[in-house]
């Protein structure tokens, strides 16, 4: 999915935001889904998704155009992350007061700004400042989309919102990079930046219009990274969080590289594609269980993407297995988002918010580390070794589930499950 940046998270006692007061007052939670609502933020995710991945399909043009190498034309990838890595703790601390549709607004505004900058420079310093700025914003949206959405249902319905606002990420990968890649090159690479500025134009408004809004924390409630980290079962959900994030990010990134390799480079789109509507499927399902099998879903999730590295490493020059491994792939990997961040919110009860604010910021220090160990890992080996590698990176990650079992990975209601 994505980045490169080699770049270290915010030192462990910077404060990030607590729980939103409970007490204050909210609208009403109609006991049906709202579907309007839930599907901006989906949009919203698909923006922050796609804004970040867009450059890696269009390296070639960006750096003509640019009058700079793809490898620097690439670093625009890295920048974003860069900037989301930086400021996510540290944003979120200072604008906890503000209200949630407010903040909302202006995270998807530095959107529309940065890549409408992208749009019209043929400057690469001024590109990658753009670019740093799309990361803040990202950063800001990152860590409040998913209390937005749990905030706008009942508890039991929880899941399934966050399922559906994270139905953006697949659709993305999926659909929104192809998509982009071809107008960038039946028309020029700045056409489909201006095409995400269209799209967040659009999306403020309906935001403005249907999106609810929210109070901000009471003021002083913030609580320090450290003593989050120091929450029973947040600890185990970043962790699985990270290695799972690198171990897909690890192949996802050269995955183009890969099926090059083995002979199947011209039809990556339609292994993406089978990966996408598998994905679509895992949310889905998900989003109908997740409230009671929170365990055992990620347990499948995890088995999963092993058995699709497992058979991509044994078959590879197999065309219908690889596509059979995409699919199993997209199975475990689409809910995976959904998944930790209701674990991470559950985990971290009041300090929800200061958890959600750690596991973006890690998040992107995993796809960052994905990116730099594929690349590391590609000059040394060359690319046989990745669905090897994420297997192997898999079994620490399905351990640490297992034993989650009081904390942050409970089973059925919260209960511990037998075994």
């Amino acid at each position: 999915m994505r980045s490169t940046e080699p770049t270290a998270a915010p030192a462990p006692d910077t404060a990030a935001p607590a729980a939103a007061d409970p007490t204050a007052a909210a609208p009403t939670k109609d006991p049906k889904l709202p579907m309007a609502a839930l599907l901006a933020l989906a949009v919203a995710v698909f923006i922050t998704s796609l804004t970040e991945t867009l450059p890696a399909g269009l390296l070639p043009e960006m750096s003509a155009g640019l009058g700079t190498s793809e490898g620097a034309a690439g670093q625009t990838v890295t920048i974003y992350a860069l900037g989301t890595v930086l400021t996510t703790i540290p944003l979120s601390a200072a604008t906890a007061g503000w209200r949630r549709k407010r903040l909302l607004l202006a995270a998807m505004a530095g959107f529309a700004l940065a890549n409408t900058v992208t749009a019209v420079s043929a400057n690469y310093p001024l590109t990658l400042v753009a670019r740093f700025v799309a990361g803040v914003a990202a950063g800001l949206a990152w860590a409040l989309l998913a209390g937005y959405a749990r905030r706008m249902v009942a508890p039991a319905q929880e899941g399934r919102a966050i399922a559906i606002a994270m139905a953006g990420i697949p659709l993305a990968l999926s659909l929104g990079v192809p998509a982009g890649t071809f107008l960038g090159r039946v028309a020029s690479w700045q056409s489909a930046f201006w095409a995400m500025t269209v799209l967040t134009a659009v999306l403020l408004v309906w935001i403005t219009a249907i999106v609810p809004d929210y109070p901000g924390q009471k003021a002083g409630g913030k609580i320090p990274v450290r003593a989050t980290l120091r929450v029973p079962g947040v600890t185990p959900v970043l962790f699985v969080m990270l290695v799972f994030v690198l171990a897909h990010t690890l192949l996802y990134a050269y995955i183009a590289t890969f099926l090059d390799d083995i002979g199947m480079g011209e039809r990556t789109d339609a292994v993406l594609l089978v990966f996408g509507v598998a994905c679509l499927v895992s949310i889905w399902v998900v989003g109908a269980y997740i409230s009671r099998h929170l365990r055992s879903l990620t347990i499948a999730a995890t088995l999963l993407v092993g058995a699709a590295v497992a058979v991509l490493g044994a078959f590879s020059h197999t065309p219908a297995l690889v596509y059979v491994a995409a699919a199993l792939w997209g199975l475990g990997w689409g809910g995976v988002p959904t998944l930790l961040q209701t674990a991470a919110g559950q985990a971290g009860g009041e300090a929800a918010d200061a958890a959600q604010a750690i596991l973006v910021v890690l998040w992107n220090v995993a796809m960052a580390g994905g990116g730099i160990a594929g690349g590391l890992l590609l000059q040394a080996v060359g690319v046989t070794p990745f669905p090897w590698t994420v297997l192997v990176l898999l079994v620490p990650v399905l351990f640490v589930v297992v034993s989650a079992r009081a904390h942050g990975f409970p089973g059925r209601d919260g209960a511990v499950e037998a075994g």
